[in-house]
């Protein structure tokens, strides 16, 4: 019986598919978008592919460490207990709050009020520290402003 599923199955053999392909004619290989096809949705597959997790429990069951398969994964340890550890319930609840942190966008906006506390220590020639530390005096008025997607800014009005 074999460990993996169907579709990762019938990616790999689209894989040996190609490859024997490409070693039977060097000359003319296959299209080399179908070699990326072929590579990216079998590595999807076995990352999503159930025999990982199976053979990680069979794992722990047995006694071996995190740091085994973590190794055995070419993973950390912190990043295998993440990605495997707990119910199918618990590791799909961690994970979907990955993907959730990874969708929000990594730019900062730029029509947000004020200046930010680097731009604002720019303007004055002083430290950041410099500048918290006259928000906290009440020498510069700061706010912070939340976006919709939970991310914060904090904002100096230095020219007030």
């Amino acid at each position: 019986m074999s460990f993996l599923s169907d579709d990762s199955r019938a990616w790999l053999a689209r894989v040996a598919e190609l490859d024997a392909a490409a070693a039977a004619s060097p000359q003319s290989p296959p299209a080399p978008l179908d070699r990326i096809r072929a590579v990216r949705m079998l590595a999807a597959e076995l990352e999503k592919d159930a025999a990982t997790l199976h053979a990680v429990r069979e794992a722990r069951a047995s006694g071996i460490t995190w740091e085994d398969i973590a190794n055995a994964a070419g993973l950390g340890a912190a990043a295998a207990k993440w990605r495997w550890h707990g119910t199918d319930a618990e590791i799909a609840e961690r994970h979907e709050a990955g993907r959730k942190r990874s969708a929000r966008p990594s730019s900062v906006p730029t029509d947000l009020p004020g200046v930010s506390v680097s731009e604002a220590a720019k303007q004055l020639g002083v430290s950041a520290q410099a500048i918290y530390l006259r928000i906290s005096r009440g020498l510069l008025r700061a706010e912070t402003v939340t976006l919709p997607d939970g991310r914060t800014y904090k904002r100096v009005f230095p020219d007030e």
